[in-house]
C-alpha cells in the first residue's frame, strides 16, 4: 500500500463538509496511512453541516509537524472556525515550512490564508466564493479540479475529491509534486 508508514492529520471543527473529511480519511486509511483527526480540543466531538459527528483525537496545540507527513484541511464552514486558533495556523505553517504535504479543499484554503503567508506566490484553487481571500493572501488562483504547487495540493469542491485524493496520495507517496 502506497501510504504505509505515513501519518496524516485531518483538521476538524463544527460545520465541516462531511465528504471532505470522511472520503479522504477512509481513502488514506485504505492506502495504508495512519490518519489522526485534530481539533481545538482532544476528545471533543465536532458536528458536520448535517450533524454527522467526528471525534478529535489530538488538539491543535499538541499536534507537532515533525510527527506528521501531511495535513488535510477540509471545507464547509469549519475552516473559518479552525483558523481562529493560532495553534492550528502554526501547525499548517510548520508543515509547509518543513516541505510536508498541505492539502486543502473547498473552503479549506481559508486556513492557508491565515497560515503565515504560505500562499504568497503559489498556485492554488478553492471554492469560488473565497477566491478573493486566496488571491489577497498572495496566491495565483486557478479554476481547476486540483492544483499542485510543490507540497501544496488544493481543490474546489466535493466533486473534485477523486482528483484531490489521487494527487495528495501521489504527493505523499513521493510522486512528482
Amino acid at each position: 500500500m502506497e501510504l504505509t508508514g505515513k501519518k496524516i492529520a485531518i483538521l476538524v471543527d463544527n460545520m465541516y463538509q462531511e465528504m471532505e473529511v470522511w472520503y479522504p480519511l477512509y481513502r488514506f486509511q485504505e492506502a495504508g496511512a495512519t490518519v489522526v483527526t485534530v481539533g481545538a480540543k482532544a476528545g471533543e466531538t465536532y458536528t458536520s453541516k448535517l450533524g454527522y459527528p467526528v471525534k478529535s483525537y489530538l488538539s491543535y496545540a499538541d499536534a507537532k509537524a515533525a510527527a506528521f507527513d501531511g495535513v488535510i484541511v477540509p471545507g464547509g464552514y469549519a475552516p473559518d472556525h479552525i483558523r481562529r486558533h493560532p495553534a492550528a495556523n502554526t501547525f499548517v505553517k510548520e508543515m509547509d515550512a518543513q516541505g510536508k504535504i498541505v492539502a486543502a479543499i473547498c473552503h479549506g484554503p481559508w486556513v492557508l490564508c491565515s497560515a503565515g503567508g504560505m500562499l504568497k506566490g503559489r498556485k492554488a484553487t478553492s471554492f469560488f466564493a473565497i477566491k478573493d481571500d486566496v488571491v489577497n493572501a498572495g496566491a495565483h488562483w486557478v479554476d481547476a479540479e486540483v492544483v499542485v504547487d510543490k507540497n501544496l495540493v488544493t481543490s474546489r469542491k466535493p466533486e473534485d475529491l477523486p482528483a484531490f485524493c489521487r494527487a495528495t496520495i501521489q504527493a505523499l507517496a513521493g510522486g512528482q509534486k
